[in-house]
């Protein structure tokens, strides 16, 4: 019997208190997935070389996403060991040291883990990764946005279900409060400019892993919201895993579309998003968690009422089991 379905969002670049750091949703995640099949955003589970999905879960980037619940696309879960053909995207302004831990690290999961990079496609020039924060915000631009399109291109042409990307992140990226888990992503913001960037042109499963010039592993101790960066790398294996599982994007009237989702959970604060507005509009059910972020857009402000309100994740777990007559553990 298939398990109830519900999504949950957690928008990246804002700073959420759970879900705004590296990977640090992912238990939580993993603890609704053992009685919900879960439609989720890929900066929640993704944490560098670790990643929380599993086949449980339905990989959506926040375009994908919004499109869902606006009743424009439907999705095609993989079932177990189902996997995409993932092609990858590198920007030429990666140095050749860095660019060849990236190919490494896609051999392994080709040894270890039989994740299938079809092909790999280089841009001509680099795409010229720009980073923005403003009121607590992070987003950002492209100077060479085709260079991507035309990659993506190619590589669906040779059979990729989805489409990784890898671009060049100087040392303006760095930040010290996010680092001590106490600020914003300052790169989520460019990272989804990237995703949109293909599912918008393409309606295919897509994710972005940032490549920086300091590859070093933290021999600190430090705010465990943060820790798996810390241990990582490259941040490319839990895109690949998150992709090599995303689900086949279809017309609305296939597969699972949003009128068979039980209800959409959200940070309390941070329901002003096209997918929020679009579950007021079709009846799906909003369900707030007190999860802080850096907006203020809140139930008053948009005269929303949502079908429950909770102080917290465990407890929003506790009680969707008990009304769908689950046994929680």
């Amino acid at each position: 019997m298939d398990k109830p379905k519900i999504a949950i969002s957690i928008p990246t670049g804002i700073g959420a208190n759970f879900g705004g750091y590296a990977g640090d949703f992912g238990y939580i995640a993993r603890r609704f997935a053992k009685y919900f099949h879960l439609i989720i955003n890929p900066n929640a589970v993704n944490g560098g070389i670790l990643s929380a999905i599993n086949y449980d879960m339905s990989y959506l980037e926040g375009y994908l996403f919004d499109k869902f619940f606006e009743g424009k696309i439907g999705l095609i879960q993989k079932k177990p060991y189902e996997t995409n053909k993932i092609g990858v995207i590198f920007d030429s302004a990666i140095p050749k040291n860095i660019l060849n831990v990236h190919i490494n690290t896609l051999s392994a999961l080709k040894m270890v883990q039989d994740i299938d990079t079809i092909a790999i496609e280089y841009t001509k020039k680099p795409v010229g990764v720009e980073i923005e924060v403003e009121n607590n915000i992070s987003y950002g631009n492209l100077k060479n946005p085709d260079e991507l399109l035309f990659c993506a291109e190619k590589l669906i042409k040779k059979g990729a279900q989805a489409i990784a990307v890898v671009c060049y992140f100087n040392e303006d990226s760095e930040d010290e409060n996010y680092s001590n888990a106490n600020g914003i992503d300052p790169i989520g913001g460019v990272e989804a400019v990237i995703s949109h960037l293909i599912t918008k042109e393409f309606l295919i499963p897509s994710a972005h892993a940032p490549a920086f010039l300091d590859i070093d592993i933290s021999e600190k101790i430090e705010n465990p919201k943060v820790s798996s960066e810390l241990i990582s790398s490259t941040y490319l294996p839990c895109v690949m895993q998150g992709l090599s599982i995303a689900p086949k994007i279809t017309a609305f009237n296939e597969g699972v579309n949003y009128k068979d989702v039980e209800c959409l959970i959200v940070p309390c604060d941070a329901l002003g998003s096209s997918a929020v507005l679009s579950c007021v509009k079709n009846n799906v059910k909003i369900i707030t968690v007190n999860n802080n972020t850096t907006l203020n857009v809140t139930r008053e402000k948009l005269n929303i009422t949502p079908y429950m309100e909770f102080d917290d994740y465990e407890q929003c777990l506790n009680i969707l089991t008990k009304e769908k007559g689950l046994i929680k553990i």
